[in-house]
């Protein structure tokens, strides 16, 4: 249990969050609710990478990516729309998306202040267990929690520099005609989605065998199917040696000896920590081997006045864990001391195109685990394009143990993947059986009702 020193006169603030992120503002605001004197340092942004350069701006540019397929549906609908003539304006995209994450931020810093919570800009370091520096001045807490999140790598090769990350594809100047996506991630896999409905000639280069690793094997092999359908070139068991600048283009030199001429790179290749200038080590605060702050199940680092949550710890990187975290914590620090996480069936979405949505175990790792399964899939094109003609479909798979009857894990490919997945999450983390699912009434007619009556398994 953290408690001790946490209402004290002798500190200015009882608590100091290093990154105003989700989880870093959640604990902030959750605290000083409690009664806790709170401080949050931030030298970037309000609401971290998810708000500004991660989910939420991600997620408006798949909205207009998608526009392009609603277009050329709407004829077999009866609407007449000149697709030739159509055009397409990133810079309004990037500008509409621009004044949506500035009216979140001052959301956020709204959410803060509302709550008593002090906003401290500046880049920090803890001198010693209980002080941080920011720029000319020094604060004293009973706590401090590094939330300071995590910043894309970009592997060391010539050229390296020529490489765009994601942070600065959200504020790009003007779309190239062609683009090379480096990684088989969530981010990689996003943005190439991105791009190619947005119209720009797209390649995706991943050294594995098949982009995705750690999703069910049926869901990685569908999706690729459906992102060769779309035009994306993807290219496995592949990966860049070097990059040179080719007057206003790129030349991507390949392991295989080959080349590419592109108009931009991305590398989607991995994140880590954002630890830089803390000064934890100097303090005893344990580095994993991966780079990660290392604490217990209660967010303790070695040392007692400091814990640590979210990205920078080397949990699934989501929000809403990051989010369940900072409630567990505030709980621990200044509730009743109780309080802890269960990363068990996290639901999660990949926002491709199709999307992809997923919570529980995949049937490589039920097997792996010792379960004797049932395996029930389905596979179909979505009522949606019947009309339209388009040929996309959609991939639903429950996993089941045979002996119990419980669904140990729901997995789709398809439109709204994540809205329908987040439904069924409820019931997979409450334990249902395949019999509850059998039992429990359809809606009609909707893509989701087919999670509730698929009744042979097909393994």
């Amino acid at each position: 249990m953290l408690t001790g020193d946490t209402v004290s006169e002798s500190h200015d603030f009882d608590l100091i969050v290093i990154g105003a992120g989700s989880g870093g503002v959640r604990l902030a605001r959750m605290s000083a609710q409690r009664g806790a004197r709170v401080a949050v340092v931030e030298s970037r942004y309000l609401g971290g990478t998810c708000v500004n350069v991660g989910c939420v701006p991600k997620k408006l540019f798949v909205y207009g990516a998608h526009v392009r397929d609603e277009l050329e549906d709407a004829e077999g609908y009866g609407w007449s729309v000149p697709t030739d003539d159509v055009t397409f304006d990133w810079p309004t995209l990037v500008a509409n998306k621009n004044a949506e994450i500035e009216r979140l931020n001052g959301i956020y810093g709204r959410l803060l202040e509302n709550a008593g919570v002090t906003i401290i800009e500046g880049t920090a370091s803890i001198r010693d267990p209980q002080t941080v520096v920011v720029g000319d001045k020094t604060y004293s807490a009973a706590h401090i929690t590094v939330a300071t999140g995590s910043w894309p790598v970009v592997p060391d090769i010539p050229g390296k520099e020529l490489l765009l990350t994601s942070n600065e594809m959200f504020y790009l100047p003007q779309l190239p005609r062609h683009a090379v996506v480096w990684g088989g991630g969530y981010i990689a896999v996003e943005f190439a989605g991105i791009l190619a409905g947005l119209g720009v000639e797209t390649t995706l280069l991943y050294r594995g065998e098949r982009f995705l690793r750690g999703f069910d094997e049926d869901v990685r092999a569908f999706t690729e199917q459906e992102m060769r359908k779309k035009g994306v070139d993807l290219r496995f068991n592949v990966t860049i040696e070097s990059v040179e600048q080719l007057n206003a283009h790129y030349q991507v030199n390949l392991n295989d000896g080959s080349s590419l001429e592109t108009g931009l790179v991305m590398a989607a290749t991995g994140r880590r920590a954002l630890v830089d200038g803390l000064g934890l080590e100097e303090l005893g605060v344990e580095i994993n081997a991966s780079g990660h702050v290392r604490v217990d199940d209660h967010f303790q680092t070695a040392v007692p006045s400091i814990t640590a949550l979210g990205d920078v710890i080397g949990t699934p990187q989501l929000t809403p864990v990051a989010l369940a975290q900072a409630m567990v914590l505030s709980r621990r620090l200044f509730g009743d001391g109780q309080g802890e996480m269960d990363y068990s069936a996290i639901p999660t979405a990949v926002f491709c195109q199709p999307n992809i949505g997923t919570v529980g175990l995949t049937e490589e790792e039920a097997r792996q685990a010792g379960h004797t399964l049932r395996v029930y899939r389905s596979e179909f094109r979505p009522m949606k394009y019947t009309l339209s003609g388009r040929d996309e479909r959609c991939l639903m798979k429950l996993i089941v143990d045979d002996a119990s009857d419980q669904v140990l894990g729901a997995h789709m490919v398809g439109p709204d993947a994540g809205e329908i997945i987040q439904g069924l999450a409820v019931a997979i983390k409450a334990g249902t059986t395949k019999a509850q699912f059998d039992a429990t009434m359809g809606i009609h007619p909707t893509s989701a009702e087919e999670f509730v009556t698929m009744r042979e398994p097909v393994a």
